[in-house]
């Protein structure tokens, strides 16, 4: 075993609806022995299913089945999974899909940052923009997804849509998640927020074999509910930086407003340039408040952080598994 390596327990969840005839495929291509994990384990949560998602999961040798009544959304089947994961003592945690387009035998690649404490979190790249067989829409609005998180974290992320992940077990314990469309922006900006350590790595995403995407039925809802998903959590992350930008932009166009009012006094007189000194002061004023509330955000900010940090000991203490 290479240096560095540690004897780890693994736990793979799969959150699934309505997966009959691909969540056997997955469970079974899940590799059985992987180099400095002491055992593996799968983790089913059956979000709501009305077909016979769980029953052949268990045949096909999921460890442990998790199932709700109702369809509670990727979102919350994610968190869940993630905490019943965390409780049953996972020191990895990777997410995959049950739709059998991710290949299941890359997971010690997956895995290998977090083996060797180079990431805290790793993202499979599908590689979007090289795949034929993902629609145009959904193909373009992944790209323009991961540019737009790209540019308000100031971060290269190449694939922000990818539910292939893996986590230690303290990043998954570090996050606190409440958006109910889907987890994979919120974990990102929250990871970057808590200076977590990301890899990104080349992942294969096959073509879907059976239906259709359950996440995406309409996916330019989907983009409209991504990007509130992003623009929330991000101005609950860097309120201070988001504010100071907007409340900046309308203090300079009130001061060019107002130097450009005093322009015209000087050469012919306020006359018919009143309204300009009306809307400098409204803008300058504006800009101030939003700066001073930016302020008040910031002082929440602090709070949640102090928040966070006594749940993460809480957490250390409350799960069984450590």
């Amino acid at each position: 075993m290479r240096t560095g390596l540690k004897n780890k327990k693994l736990i793979v969840i799969i959150p699934a609806h309505n997966e009959e005839a691909s969540i056997g495929l997955v469970i079974r291509e899940i590799p059985k022995q992987i180099e400095g994990i002491v055992k593996i384990q799968i983790l089913i949560i059956d979000d709501g299913s009305t077909d016979r998602t769980a029953e052949i999961a268990k045949q096909s040798g999921a460890d442990y089945i998790v199932g709700s009544k109702v369809n509670m959304g990727l979102a919350y089947t994610f968190k869940r999974g993630l905490e019943k994961a965390l409780d049953l003592g996972a020191d990895i945690i990777v997410n995959t899909d049950a739709d059998f387009q991710y290949n299941q035998t890359e997971i010690p690649k997956l895995i290998r940052p977090i083996l060797e404490n180079r990431a805290e979190m790793v993202i499979g790249n599908r590689q979007v923009a090289k795949l034929n067989h993902m629609r145009s829409s959904k193909k373009y609005g992944n790209i323009l997804g991961s540019f737009f998180l790209s540019l308000i974290t100031g971060t290269d992320i190449i694939d922000a849509s990818s539910g292939f992940r893996a986590f230690s077990r303290q990043a998954a314990m570090r996050f606190l998640l409440f958006s109910e469309h889907t987890y994979t922006h919120e974990t990102i900006i929250q990871a970057i927020d808590k200076n977590m350590r990301i890899v990104q790595l080349p992942v294969e995403f096959k073509p879907r074999q059976h239906g259709e995407s359950r996440l995406i039925d309409n996916i330019f809802q989907h983009i409209r509910k991504s990007l509130q998903v992003i623009l929330s959590v991000v101005l609950m992350c860097k309120p201070l930086k988001i504010f100071f930008f907007l409340g900046s932009i309308s203090f300079i166009l009130g001061i060019l407003i107002g130097v450009r009012y005093l322009y015209f006094y000087f050469i012919d007189g306020a006359s018919g340039h009143i309204q300009s000194l009306i809307l400098a002061s409204i803008l300058i004023s504006i800009g101030i408040i939003t700066v001073v509330m930016g302020l008040l955000a910031e002082l929440i900010n602090i709070n949640r952080k102090i928040i966070e940090e006594i749940l993460l000991r809480l957490r250390k203490k409350g799960y069984k598994g450590k």
